[in-house]
């Protein structure tokens, strides 16, 4: 199994037709669906800033912004990303960035 981090963007205005309360119970089934399949359940983040290696320092946390993220477990990326496609963040309207971590020789 390999580990892959998914990092949550999109705006700050959520769909006109968001239901915070759904979203939530559809989060906790998703939650226990995975079950060991996720790993850190992650969080989210407020602003963030961007440090550059020549020590410039930008405000708006770049051209997509992250809302937060989670690691999970899959056998490979097409399963990352197909437990994904059932991901309550989406029904915010925003999108999800899926990244699998280095893996560590053996």
């Amino acid at each position: 199994m390999a580990k892959f981090v998914l990092l949550y963007h999109g705006s700050n205005e959520p769909k006109p037709d968001f239901d915070m309360e759904a979203m939530m119970n559809a989060w906790h089934a998703w939650v226990e669906e995975l079950g060991n399949n996720l790993i850190d359940q992650g969080t989210g983040v407020g602003m963030s800033k961007t440090v550059f290696a020549d020590g410039k320092v930008e405000d708006n946390g770049g051209s997509n912004p992250m809302h937060g993220y989670c690691v999970i477990e899959a056998q490979d990326m097409n399963e990352a990303v197909n437990i994904c496609k059932g991901h309550p963040y989406l029904m915010t309207g925003g999108n999800i960035e899926v990244a699998q971590g280095w893996q560590q020789p053996q």
